[in-house]
């Protein structure tokens, strides 16, 4: 029996390692001409997601992908151990609404989370929606939730499939039935109800002429208010501009019932404009409030015509002021929390119980100060260790507010905060089968490229040996003002156990250092933040935390992009890559459903400035024919109607063509699956596996 299973063993291993044979892929004759530069396409087929050929085309890659990843033994035992460790009870912080509060639960392995309703925070109460109904196979999710002020109805949307659109619907909470309200083709939407709870405000695009795709181009976000018990074709269009067919609109009512307050913003741009419309008078117009479109501006609350605003308008890193209606110069404003003499950002503000909750971001974790109402600092929360903070909702009448924290080996907890007293105490605490105290966290800075610090977060077992041996996965995204701060992965900690080192790098273009460090990553400076990438790969190899053939890089969205750039550029530094739902195609990721609204952070090929500047670092445009490429597993779904699938399925074929070393490049495309946001647990869990397997394999571990 030890003879046959060490020859079985010898067989399947020689089988892994046997050369890939990748399902051949059609070359068409696509030729584009940008500004006198030719650039041939010829996987443009492929961006027909709906094709025939296209579907057969991913049929036979994945069936590529799961026979290689079958054969790795490991596979199954890090599926069981994720799944296990995945199976613990999930609470979100509870909100409150009239009398009720309400909390998402999920008892460990559901593939959504189920909406609870309870006039006891301390009592489970009873299920008001779970989307595990809507569907067999847990692809229906839950998007987006908003309740009357006296709790006694809730708008929520769905989404199929990770998809982006949304449909909305209202429920009576009492009696968990819905009423026969229904809304279709809204997107980047919440909904606002008025104070007397007869309508809400969302927003929406234009039903496609005669059905049209779901992965179109959209532009022309409305702002519409629908009443109660109506149908959707009378809801009333509230504002728009056809003008400005990139902007998004977004309507919120304030606490006092009195404003409805239009916010605008050109794609993922971070400046934004303010419009009031004034609810105390039925006919009021739209009126400018804050419409230079200069700055971010963020309504926390307001007394009368009086608001409270969060702004980086004169502080890159933020403040909180206060401006009158009719106060368009920022001379005339109060300024109440100024910016931080430092490097902190002014990440939040919420006013509740009568005072400010400000959550500042330190060098990428959460620092929590508290201030009067006139900006005087009255005290801090003391935070349990170096991680992330976030909640402090509710209304300034509250007497109490909740909040999470969570870090890298600190699974999200949920906080009790008497507002009355001051303190804090701990709600709810999941239960998680590993033990915190066997790992450590630190942070370093690192110089980049041009001398620029880097932060950098390490989590490891404790007594890690820097013998340049040890597994590590380096994560990181840079991009869209998007700060990376700790958070609990279970899937990070099977890593870990097995003995790899997380490594999560802070690059410029998120937003960890504010606008500075957001500015220094996008448009022509993007190259800044794969320098800083880079820079950290080779920081670990010099000080010995690892290797090349022991470092994995790994991103998803604009992550994946910059995985993509990073594997093209630096294909000798790597032993492994895993781009995940990248934006790879950075000729024409403007052409595909809301991809328009990116040229704030990458510029666009519609221009000659930006053609040359994007044809320098786009991963499909770079990658070279002859070049040894690392062992590759690019992700993707392929109903991802954010970064759709095209992008993957071309860069994929590109790659599988030019590779002239043995290591594998393959694409693991789910099925039914979109950007990410609503994917049920068992995909989850399925995809995660598969990730660590192919690293177990790639980076040579025996965990």
């Amino acid at each position: 029996m030890r003879i046959l299973a060490m020859a079985l063993a010898i067989t399947t291993a020689l089988a892994a390692q046997a050369p890939l044979r990748y399902p051949p892929t059609r070359k068409g004759d696509v030729v584009d001409d940008f500004f006198g530069t030719p650039v041939a396409d010829p996987y443009r087929w492929l961006e027909d997601d709906n094709s025939a050929e296209t579907k057969a085309w991913v049929e036979a890659q994945n069936q590529v992908t799961f026979a290689y990843l079958a054969q790795i033994p490991q596979r199954e035992k890090i599926r069981e151990r994720i799944t296990k460790l995945w199976d613990f009870e999930k609470y979100s912080a509870p909100f409150k609404r009239g009398k009720r509060y309400f909390y998402s639960y999920n008892s460990g392995l559901q593939n959504q989370a189920v909406l609870y309703v309870t006039e006891d925070p301390k009592a489970k109460g009873r299920i008001l929606l779970d989307p595990n109904t809507l569907s067999k196979d847990g692809t229906v999710a839950l998007s987006g939730v908003s309740m009357t002020e006296d709790g006694s109805l809730m708008a929520y949307s769905i989404s199929v499939a990770g998809s982006d659109w949304q449909t909305w619907k209202v429920r009576d909470v009492a009696t968990g039935k819905d009423l026969s309200d229904e809304i279709q083709w809204s997107k980047a939407s919440g909904a606002s109800w008025l104070k007397d709870g007869s309508g809400f405000y969302y927003s929406r695009y234009e039903a496609p002429r005669g059905g049209g795709s779901l992965t179109g181009v959209n532009n022309n976000h409305q702002l519409c208010f629908h009443r109660l018990g109506t149908p959707q074709a009378k809801d009333i269009l509230v504002y728009q501009r056809p003008d400005q067919p990139e902007w998004y609109l977004g309507g919120s009512v304030t606490d006092d019932g009195r404003w409805l307050v239009i916010s605008c913003g050109k794609g993922t741009n971070p400046e934004s404009s303010l419009y009031l419309k004034d609810l105390s008078r039925p006919d009021s117009p739209v009126e400018p409030f804050l419409d230079k479109m200069d700055a971010t501006y963020n309504v926390v609350d307001n007394e009368g015509d009086r608001f409270f605003v969060s702004t980086n308008q004169g502080a890159p890193r933020n403040r909180l002021v206060a401006i009158r209606k009719g106060e368009t110069d920022p001379a005339q404003w109060t300024e109440l929390i100024p910016q931080a003499k430092g490097k902190d950002v002014l990440e939040s503000v919420s006013l509740v119980g009568g005072r400010f909750v400000a959550t500042w971001m330190r060098d990428a974790h959460s620092a929590v100060e508290f201030y009067d109402l006139k900006g005087r600092a009255t005290g801090s929360l003391a935070l349990p260790a170096l991680g992330t903070a976030g909640g402090f909702g509710g209304r300034r009448e509250d007497t109490e507010t909740f909040y999470t924290f969570g870090s890298f080996t600190y699974p999200g907890t949920i906080y009790r905060l008497d507002l009355k007293s001051g303190k804090s105490t701990v709600f709810r605490t999941p239960k998680v089968a590993f033990e915190p105290a066997d790992y450590e966290v630190k942070q370093v800075f690192y110089p980049s490229k041009d001398g620029t610090k880097v932060p950098m977060f390490l989590v490891h077992r404790k007594g890690l040996k820097l013998d340049g041996r040890n597994p590590t996965l380096l994560y990181g995204y840079g991009g869209f003002n998007v700060p990376l701060t700790p958070s609990f992965s279970v899937s990070r900690m099977v890593w870990l156990e097995m003995g790899g080192v997380y490594a999560m790098a802070n690059l410029r273009g998120g937003g960890e250092y504010g606008l500075d460090w957001y500015d220094a990553g996008r448009k022509e400076k993007k190259q800044n933040v794969f320098d800083d990438f880079i820079a950290a790969a080779e920081w670990l190899i010099a000080h010995k935390v690892t290797s090349t053939p022991r470092l994995a890089i790994n991103g998803g969205s604009n992550g994946g992009l910059l995985v993509g750039a990073c594997l093209t550029q630096r294909p000798d530094l790597f032993g492994a890559a895993v781009p995940e739902v990248g934006v790879m195609d950075m000729l024409r990721f403007h052409r595909f459903t809301l991809g328009w609204g990116w040229k704030s952070d990458y510029g666009s090929s519609e221009t000659r400035e930006g053609f040359d500047t994007l044809m320098k670092y786009s991963p499909l445009h770079t990658i070279k024919p002859g070049v040894s490429y690392p062992p590759t597993l690019i992700t993707t779904g392929d109903h991802d109607d954010r970064v759709v699938p095209a992008h993957s399925h071309k860069f994929t074929a590109t790659l599988q063509a030019a590779q002239a070393g043995p290591a594998p490049i393959l694409t693991r495309i789910e099925v039914s699956a979109g950007h990410g946001a609503g994917k049920p647990t068992d995909k989850a869990i399925a995809e995660r596996a598969d990730v660590l397997a192919f690293l177990v394999k790639n980076l040579g571990m025996k965990p």
